[in-house]
């Protein structure tokens, strides 16, 4: 009896593959180099078993991309052709990099025989993004597609997650094969540590130290959030009567109603967190790398404090504080085994941290976070504290700014629905990021907080909105400058503000969004606010919301370079009434 032999080529191998690791949605922007690989993608999605979202830049494939993977929690997938289409996701790469996003990103490669040549649009995409990535391949023979396909994914999502980076040459895509698919998981990286399970004595160090401290601090990171942890962090919080801080990355771990929750600590974080932190005995950091932007001046950062580090990275124990307890490993997984051994023992009785939790009181009365007292213009503390009201379950991204810093501290957000760009601070990631999150949750509500500098890096991503109307608010905090810049500009640099100023050149964006066949709302007014955030918020299609606020607002509190974290300004400020997070 013959058995047929079936020859596909190496683009139907990564079309399958994808599909077989459950992608049912690929971000990126064709071009010569990867056209074999959109050829397939063709009867593929004519099949109905993946879509390809179009984008208008591939910096917007690759921030879509990355939205999709924080929001849901599975591997973002982009593609890219290769020369400028490749460097053009660079900048995404590396956002993805530094907050630890799990991504696949295809690229398209001049063909074999031309690499090296200088041909036309052929650049060297592994060599340029290495510092950047977690691991890259150039697929050199398609009977390795699969195989690197699914050790992709799986380096993607292992540990600490990251991105990865496929370069595919072009003729490899076109090249014929007997192929042979690898299945999801079947992977062999000897290089590859496991993830480490046991951690009792660790453990029992751990219980020994909360039971001796009479200030804990809970300090919550990004790898909390990754890890899926917050019903444990959360449950420890709540049996232990441990004060919880975030960073960035971690918002949404705790209510930030809770009376636990301190919100966000460090250069702009909330007074009461940042004099919890200086004034805490142990500090129990989950999935947190001690960032500048968190620690302010390194050596009094919780200087009176044990610290107790957990993370799935070895290589951040220890980079920045030495901890009097590290523990390796998933922190969900761990957090979960020290709630075991605590109601096993029935230990704490919630009363041990009650002077502390008074004290924390007292400092929430004292330095609440603040907006500008009433006034015709309006203030953007005041729409994002007005819209925190409209919806307890949305999906927030933001550009980087000003306006990302006030959106941290109004607004009070779910498990994997803040989206932001923490490490890289890269304007221009709010507007296709929040693609991502409405690929990802068509039903949703999906919220971009920008800002009106930030909100011209991506623009052109309104195009891929119209496109697939998809209904996404876009909120602009619009206030003619580069904000956060010219704060500083103010603050340390003799109010110089050199090229800061937006204005001249900046466009009508009620009429900008006409013209992507986009409503367009304008907020100048105290007395508009609710009607048109009610407008803005109740809308079904994709509207921007041009909110006119106040110029020369600064975000306060604020720790200087340099500083401690006790030593911020504009934490009673003159002209300002307090606002909680509600």
């Amino acid at each position: 009896m013959n058995t047929e032999i079936i020859y596909k080529t190496g683009a139907f191998a990564l079309m399958d593959s994808l599909v077989r690791h459950d992608v049912s949605h690929i971000f990126g922007y064709p071009g010569g180099a990867i056209l074999p690989i959109y050829d397939e993608l063709y009867e593929w999605e004519q099949l109905g078993q993946i879509q390809h979202i179009l984008t208008r830049h591939e910096q917007g494939a690759a921030h879509a991309a990355d939205a999709y993977a924080r929001s849901t929690g599975k591997v973002g997938v982009c593609f890219a052709t290769s020369g400028p289409g490749a460097t053009n996701l660079v900048t995404g790469i590396a956002t993805a990099q530094m907050d630890s996003v799990p991504m696949v990103i295809v690229t398209g490669q001049v063909a074999r025989t031309f690499i090296g040549t200088d041909a036309f649009q052929e650049v060297d995409i592994f060599g340029i993004t290495l510092p950047i990535v977690k691991h890259s391949y150039v697929v050199r023979d398609p009977k390795d597609m699969s195989k690197i396909v699914a050790e992709s994914f799986y380096l993607a999502q292992h540990g600490r997650p990251g991105p990865v980076l496929i370069d595919i040459p072009k003729d490899v895509g076109l090249e014929k094969f007997i192929y042979e698919p690898i299945y999801p998981g079947k992977v062999n990286l000897p290089g590859c540590k496991p993830i480490i399970h046991s951690h009792n004595t660790q453990i029992k160090e751990m219980i020994k130290l909360l039971n001796g401290s009479r200030q804990p601090l809970m300090y919550i990171g990004g790898g909390a959030i990754i890890a899926n942890a917050h019903i444990e962090v959360q449950e420890l919080a709540i049996r232990c009567q441990i004060p919880v801080t975030t960073t960035l990355m971690g918002k949404g771990i705790i209510n930030e109603n809770h009376e636990l929750a301190l919100g966000m600590l460090g250069m702009h974080g909330t007074a009461y967190a940042n004099f919890a932190v200086s004034e805490c005995d142990l500090l129990i950091a989950l999935g947190a790398r001690f960032d500048d932007r968190v620690t302010g001046k390194l050596d009094e950062f919780a200087c009176n404090a044990q610290v107790i580090h957990i993370d799935i990275d070895p290589a951040e124990i220890g980079k920045n504080r030495i901890p009097q307890l590290a523990i390796i490993g998933d922190v969900k997984a761990i957090i979960a085994e020290v709630l075991d051994r605590i109601h096993k023992q029935n230990l704490f009785t919630n009363t041990y941290t009650y002077s502390w939790k008074e004290r924390i009181k007292k400092w929430k009365y004292q330095y609440p976070l603040l907006i500008p007292k009433q006034i015709d213009r309006i203030s953007p503390q005041e729409i994002l504290c007005a819209l925190n009201k409209y919806s307890t379950k949305s999906y927030y991204t933001t550009d980087v700014g000003q306006h990302q810093m006030w959106a941290a501290q109004f607004l009070n957000v779910l498990p994997r629905h803040w989206m932001s760009s923490a490490g890289l601070g890269t304007m221009g990631y709010g507007l296709p990021a929040a693609i991502g999150a409405q690929i990802a949750f068509p039903n949703a509500d999906v919220v971009c907080i920008s800002g009106d500098s930030s909100f011209q890096m991506n623009l052109q991503e309104l195009g891929t909105i119209s496109q697939y109307k998809l209904p996404i608010k876009i909120l602009v905090i619009n206030n003619k400058w580069q904000g956060m810049v010219r704060q500083w500009q103010q603050a340390f640099y003799g109010e110089r503000y050199s090229h800061s100023n937006m204005s001249l050149g900046a466009p009508n964006l009620k009429d900008l969004a006409y013209s992507y066949g986009i409503q367009g709302l304008i907020l100048e007014h105290r007395k508009d606010l609710d009607q048109m955030l009610s407008m803005f918020m109740s809308a079904k299609e994709p509207i921007i919301l041009d909110c006119r606020v106040v110029e020369d607002e600064n975000c306060y509190p604020m720790v200087a370079p340099g500083k401690s974290n006790a030593q911020m300004i504009g934490i009673h400020k003159q002209n300002y009434v307090s606002n909680s997070l509600s």
